[in-house]
């Protein structure tokens, strides 16, 4: 118990020095906001890794993400961390992430790399999706109304796909101090082998570039999560 106290602290000294990070950039370097959201976009994301190394109890790990949808909401009604906000009306993206997060926490808590997993096609694959195709996207397709590119969809998925076999691959062998066992993790469905994890991730991350492409009015960061959770528990079960 005393531990799970000790990961709530860190789990907020983490997000709130993200947050001051990308601020700082905002401010002082004149980096663009689209810019400062992805960026902690991707580093609050990688906390899932943090979540199921230091978080004892799932009714722990909830509290964080859980309390940043409260938090997220307040900031996007007053636009108080603009590093965080796209300053468009009706984007509840990061309202819906920690949503996602915590209900991924209570449906996973047993088996922690499909937690992670079922994480980065949001956490990587959309991050960079938008970057790289607001950058480099000719190629526009539409969708119930909202415009994307081959290119951004081609990034999603070049980048989901990695990210979920190393969250696969890696997290059930880190080893030494950090191995899931010496943490008293648990171990129930981990896939066995690289070929298994690369398969996984391959239909992961390809349902998650389609699921992200059909998903309307800024709800990616719900469906995507969520739907790439469904798929990992169907195939590794």
């Amino acid at each position: 118990m005393r531990s799970d106290w000790l990961a709530l602290v860190i789990s907020y000294v983490y997000v709130f020095a993200v947050i001051g990070v990308g601020e700082g950039l905002r401010k002082w370097r004149c980096y663009s906001t689209e810019f400062t959201r992805k960026l902690i976009h991707i580093t609050v994301g990688m906390w899932t890794f943090g979540t199921v190394l230091l978080f004892q109890h799932w009714y722990f790990a909830i509290i964080p993400p859980l309390s940043f949808v409260a938090t997220n909401y307040i900031s996007y009604r007053g636009e108080i961390f603009k590093s965080v906000e796209t300053g468009e009306k009706g984007n509840l993206g990061m309202v819906y992430f920690p949503i996602s997060f915590a209900v991924i926490i209570c449906l996973f808590w047993m088996r922690p790399n499909l937690l992670v997993a079922s994480l980065m096609p949001m956490t990587w694959g959309d991050a960079l999706a938008a970057i790289l195709g607001r950058r480099y996207g000719q190629r526009k397709y539409s969708v119930l109304g909202f415009t994307r590119s081959m290119e951004g969809s081609l990034a999603m998925f070049l980048f989901s796909w990695p990210s979920i076999f190393l969250a696969l691959l890696l997290l059930p062998s880190l080893g030494g101090v950090l191995s899931p066992q010496s943490l008293g993790l648990r171990t129930k469905g981990l896939p066995k082998g690289w070929q298994t994890s690369l398969l996984y991730s391959l239909a992961v991350a390809a349902f998650a570039t389609l699921v992200e492409a059909l998903s309307p009015w800024h709800i990616d960061n719900l469906t995507v999560p969520l739907f790439s959770a469904a798929l990992l528990y169907l195939i590794a079960k």
